[in-house]
């Protein structure tokens, strides 16, 4: 699966995760997808109802917030994306656990090193994680 992300986009997250720290940040991607290829035209920003930089859950209303206002303008929702503040943009074991839709893309954001953010992409699939390509524009 190949994923694509505006540059403007990319830049909202990382600007977000930043003023969650030291917290873990979260929200959900929308677009569309055809040929094996997802276009990311929406990122919701939402809290992480959990507030912790070890794990995160999206608050339920805003979830159905968001996927009404898919609804409302043709999107499919894609998948979630979180930060990771101190380690590497890669699924921890949590991540896998609660990796249930093998149909979401989930997107990590390392800030581990602060001057470089990461961004990838994974599918996650019956406890297998599998990098997807990632391409910023």
């Amino acid at each position: 699966m190949k994923v694509v992300i505006s540059k403007a986009d990319f830049d909202r997250i990382v600007a977000h995760a930043r003023s969650c720290l030291p917290e873990e940040a979260c929200g959900l991607v929308a677009g569309s997808e055809a040929e094996g290829v997802r276009r990311i035209e929406k990122v919701y920003l939402l809290e992480n109802a959990d507030h912790s930089n070890e794990h995160f859950s999206l608050p339920p209303q805003a979830q159905f917030a968001a996927i009404k206002d898919q609804r409302a303008n043709g999107l499919r929702s894609l998948g979630n994306w979180h930060s990771h503040p101190e380690t590497p943009s890669r699924p921890s074991e949590e991540d896998i656990r609660l990796a249930h839709d093998p149909r979401a893309s989930y997107l990590i954001l390392s800030l581990a090193d602060a001057g470089n953010p990461v961004l990838k992409a994974f599918s996650i699939v019956g406890g297998v994680a599998r990098e997807d390509e990632l391409l910023v524009k």
